[in-house]
């Protein structure tokens, strides 16, 4: 009987930790999703107001929130990649506080960016086969196939930055 009572304890442990963490990457999902849309309405105004629209008209589509809303996966990429590159290079360097933050801020930074623009090439081109993708950079110099500016990668690397700060759990927070 105590062997039974053990493994119930257990499975409701772990099934606690994994609902703890799907509702966590839900509320990030839409957090992710919602601060997306807000940063390409702002872009996009400033973007008019550069070619004199004065009204600063902006716009997004719909199709863009579960694309931003995947900005809930950046946080728990980069702790993945921290543990994988930090452990074996503590043996061998010490950082002082200031230089491993940076080192974080840049690594996390570049990583952040790549990703935002691998998956802004995969989500292109998978509503382009549908016939519903809501941009096309075909006519700007730092285009690739139409579906990534590469000079969007200084926006991009502070976006990701931005989007992790966002769904980081604060040390007070009960969920």
């Amino acid at each position: 009987m105590p062997a039974i009572v053990f493994i119930l304890n257990i499975m409701k442990t772990i099934t606690g930790i994994f609902s703890q963490k799907a509702t966590n990457f839900v509320r990030n999902f839409f957090k992710c999703g919602v601060a997306g849309w807000c940063l390409e309405v702002v872009f996009t105004s400033f973007h008019s107001l550069i070619l004199r629209d004065f009204t600063m008209m902006a716009h997004t589509s719909l199709l863009m929130f579960p694309v931003y809303g995947m900005g809930a996966l950046l946080g728990p990429v980069g702790d993945l990649v921290d543990r994988w590159v930090d452990e074996p290079l503590a043996m061998f360097l010490q950082y002082a506080d200031r230089h491993a933050v940076l080192v974080k801020l840049l690594r996390h930074g570049f990583l952040f960016m790549v990703l935002i623009f691998l998956m802004e090439y995969m989500s292109g081109s998978m509503f382009r086969v549908f016939g519903i993708c809501p941009w096309d950079y075909t006519g700007c110099p730092t285009n690739i196939d139409g579906l990534i500016r590469l000079d969007f990668a200084p926006f991009w690397f502070m976006t990701g930055l931005f989007l992790e700060k966002i769904t980081q759990k604060a040390p007070d927070e009960s969920l």
